[in-house]
């Protein structure tokens, strides 16, 4: 299993940047990839940024591209979402997952409010 925790949420300006991070019990190189979601109030959710650890190939939302930047730390065990040139429609509650061994797992996600 894997378990996640996501921190880094938070009030900010329209233009503003936050930080997310989504630490892994497990190491990040054992996990096939990672991905950044986001569920805005009264909408789906999206998959905004992703990272196939075994390639290092990376994929953004057309929403964010530009904008956003994932990035790994092995280290740690953690992926990282910063966010830049914030706009209010990037407001939501910002969840990582890991695919690994053929199951997908979340974390319970943090809160992203981006004020106009």
């Amino acid at each position: 299993q894997v378990q996640l925790v996501e921190s880094g949420g938070g009030l900010v300006q329209a233009g503003g940047s936050l930080r997310l991070s989504c630490a892994s019990s497990k190491s990040i190189l054992d996990i096939y990839a990672m991905n950044w979601f986001r569920q805005a109030p009264g909408k789906q959710r999206e998959l905004v940024a992703q990272i196939i650890n075994s390639s290092g190939r990376i994929n953004y939302s057309e929403s964010v591209r530009g904008r956003f930047t994932i990035s790994r730390d092995n280290a740690k065990n953690t992926v990282d979402l910063q966010m830049n040139t914030l706009k209010p429609e990037d407001t939501g509650v910002y969840s990582c997952n890991a695919v690994f061994g053929g199951s997908i797992y979340w974390g319970k996600g943090t809160l992203v409010t981006v004020s106009s």
